[in-house]
């Protein structure tokens, strides 16, 4: 039985989260017992707002399993998880942080302090930020930031759901 590397699956599967309207983030295979499993994680083109609905994993999850079963790159049965990145993902390309704006994020610098403000855009690598009830813009060179966090913002999302609205 061929052994397959993740680049050739990657290769194999880039085209078809593309073909969906979506950026492929990772691919990693392993086994477990006879099985390979293919753990593929997709997101929204780093232009857009928002989270990837269970729907539109649920479609490219279909048409990943497909091109799969078309090819010989994984011979025998094998496990498909498809997935998104989560906001426990760090920021750490221009691309996750350009998909975090909006958010609220937690900024590991360089210089071992942190700061959390709102990610408002991402322009020739520095990070345009406001602190919240601020209209003060600050600018962050990506090259300042070790790591970056979304934080969850509880309230945000109940505001959005109307649970402050009274009955």
């Amino acid at each position: 039985m061929a052994r397959h590397t993740d680049g050739e699956v990657y290769d194999l599967l880039a085209p078809v989260v593309v073909d969906a309207g979506l950026f492929l983030e990772e691919v990693r295979t392993s086994r477990a017992g006879s099985k390979s499993v293919v753990r593929v994680v997709v997101d929204l083109p780093e232009d857009e707002l928002g989270s990837l609905d269970l729907d539109g994993v649920a479609d490219v999850s279909r048409a990943i399993s497909d091109a799969l079963d078309e090819t010989d790159v994984l011979p025998g049965a094998y496990t498909l998880e498809v997935g998104t990145p989560g906001t426990s993902r760090p920021l750490t390309t221009p691309r996750h942080f350009r998909r975090a704006r909006g958010r609220l994020v937690r900024l590991d610098l360089r210089d071992g302090t942190s700061t959390t403000t709102r990610l408002v855009d991402v322009v020739d690598d520095v990070l345009h930020c406001v602190a919240d009830g601020s209209d003060e813009s600050t600018q962050i060179p990506l090259t300042d930031v070790a790591v970056g966090h979304v934080e969850v913002e509880l309230k945000r999302a109940a505001e959005a759901f109307g649970a402050d609205e009274e009955a």
